[in-house]
């Protein structure tokens, strides 16, 4: 596998190897010793899934705050993503700047956000499903959001003229400047 830092070095880009042939493909999606060789060392408890029916579907941007912070790995096992990191702790240099890359099952990539940062994604495909690994377990008093539309962070999300599909908690998100700080840059 390759992993890439991204302009956050935080999170990271994960391209598997994939092995293609006449059946089809194979390809390992997690290695404990791998992923700690490339500086992921979490211990992931939970595995999510999520089916995301129309093209331009926004989920996010959500994350759990201390104590049940969660890093997550996330992979598309159908259709096609544009996947989102956004740095949400006070403190640090890079606090309010987001990374972005596109993950799909046919490229089999991976995204590696930490616990600190916010997460969302954009569907680019009809009948998208998303995989994620988490590091600590769903605990609704400490799921939080912030606005996938904050005009600060200005993630230029690839949507259809329709515009974007969201859930009524989603569109109620606070912005960045109105976020609590969940997160200092230590944590």
């Amino acid at each position: 596998m390759i992993v890439r830092s991204l302009d956050l070095p935080e999170v990271k880009l994960i391209e598997p190897r994939i092995h293609r042939d006449a059946r089809g493909f194979f390809m390992e999606t997690y290695n404990a010793k791998a992923y700690a060789a490339a500086g992921i060392d979490a211990e992931f408890v939970q595995d999510n899934h999520s089916l995301s029916v129309a093209v331009g579907t926004v989920r996010g941007l959500h994350f759990q705050a201390p104590p049940h912070a969660q890093g997550k790995l996330v992979r598309v096992v159908r259709g096609r993503i544009f996947d989102v990191a956004v740095d949400i702790r006070h403190g640090s240099q890079s606090f309010g700047r987001w990374v972005g890359a596109e993950l799909s099952a046919e490229n089999g990539h991976q995204l590696w956000v930490p616990a600190g940062f916010a997460h969302g994604f954009c569907t680019l495909e009809p009948e998208t499903e998303v995989v994620y690994k988490v590091t600590d377990y769903y605990a609704p008093q400490a799921d939080f959001g912030l606005a996938w539309n904050d005009p600060e962070l200005a993630i230029p999300w690839p949507l259809p003229s329709t515009g974007a599909k969201l859930s009524t908690r989603d569109a109620k998100h606070p912005r960045l400047r109105d976020l609590p700080a969940y997160f200092g840059a230590a944590d």
